[in-house]
């Protein structure tokens, strides 16, 4: 039976309490919907792009934006658009699983591959069917064989034994069962190809049953696409330490710390700017003064020479400026003569 070995370090403890905290942060926290849904909409398209990227497309982020969003481009690889909108399609499904405690079967895993895989290739992937000959794994920059998987007389027996821990109930967190679950569907490589779309997707569809969407506003792939180096040695990393999926697990919280703490920064942002702008409908700013506004909910400060540089204006003015906005209570002032820097006090 499948055992996944691993330590549960204060690496990934840390990151597990960072992912409660913004996990709270979504659940407390009022967010307009119609924020929401364009949120929800660009982390969609990024792990649509980063996904399929890592497997080698050529498609730009602008163009996997103009194409999810029902618009033409050209001069693209037909396989690279269809790989892009089959992505698409299965994160839809996904989304469907939202908080249900469904039970993972082999069939369904089969209905996502034969989704990512279909109309690609001429049809030579065989969707949703697990693989008759050996394949490997090779890195998409380099082309070296980076992993041969076990022979396809082992995939049935595997994915079994697989599945059968899927269904287990487990005493560790939803979070860590996802990322094992990530990196053994991978290991196993049950598919001609489409494996490792399928494993990430996979991983999305664990977090979503269990509670861990985190209003769908994120994207694991594209924290994997920007560290393709580090992602590659986290998964190497398993089979060079026999077996053991710790530092997998550490890169695997690590990523998803990351954006969902980017995921908060920009909540925090968009509560910010509503305040804001009901804050400014008693008040007659001029352009200037909403532009430096808007510069401060994204950066903690704003000096002098930074309101000159933002705001394209002189010195004397950018001073007249700050000083009414400091009497009008949207700005604090902090230091003396030349360290003189302003906050918005509107949200201290």
């Amino acid at each position: 039976m499948f055992k996944p070995k691993f330590t549960i370090t204060n690496k990934i403890n840390n990151s597990l309490l960072e992912i409660e905290r913004a996990r709270g942060f979504l659940e407390a926290t009022k967010l307009k919907e119609e924020w929401i849904k364009d949120m929800q909409s660009k982390a969609l398209i990024l792990e649509a792009h980063h996904s399929t990227h890592i497997e080698g497309t050529q498609i730009s982020l602008s163009q996997a934006h103009r194409i999810l969003t029902g618009k033409i481009v050209r001069g693209i690889r037909k396989d690279d658009r269809q790989e892009l909108l089959n992505y698409k399609e299965a994160m839809d499904l996904v989304s469907e699983y939202l908080g249900q405690k469904s039970e993972i079967t082999e069939g369904f895993i089969k209905q996502i591959h034969e989704i990512l895989v279909k109309d690609v290739r001429g049809g030579t992937l065989e969707p949703g069917r697990y693989r008759k000959v050996q394949n490997y794994v090779v890195n998409s920059f380099t082309k070296e064989i980076i992993y041969t998987p076990p022979p396809p007389s082992q995939v049935p027996q595997l994915m079994r034994e697989f599945i059968e821990w899927l269904k287990k109930e487990s005493a560790i967190s939803p979070v860590l069962t996802a990322g094992i679950s990530q990196y053994q569907f991978v290991d196993i490589h049950p598919f001609l190809d489409g494996n490792g779309r399928t494993a990430r997707v996979l991983c999305t569809l664990i977090l979503y049953q269990n509670g861990y969407d985190f209003k769908r506003l994120f994207s694991l792939s594209e924290y994997y696409d920007k560290n393709r180096r580090g992602y590659y040695d986290a998964i190497q990393s398993v089979r060079a330490n026999n077996m053991d999926m710790t530092g997998w697990l550490e890169y695997f919280t690590e990523g998803l710390t990351n954006q969902l703490t980017e995921m908060k920064m920009r909540g925090e942002q968009a509560i910010k700017k509503e305040v804001l702008s009901k804050k400014l409908i008693d008040f007659s700013l001029n352009p200037r003064q909403k532009k430096a506004l808007e510069f401060l909910i994204e950066h903690e400060h704003i000096d002098n020479s930074e309101y000159q540089r933002v705001c394209k204006t002189l010195k004397r003015t950018a001073t007249r400026d700050l000083t009414e906005l400091v009497k009008l209570g949207f700005l604090e002032r902090h230091g003396e003569k030349k360290g003189v820097y302003y906050t918005l006090k509107l949200f201290k």
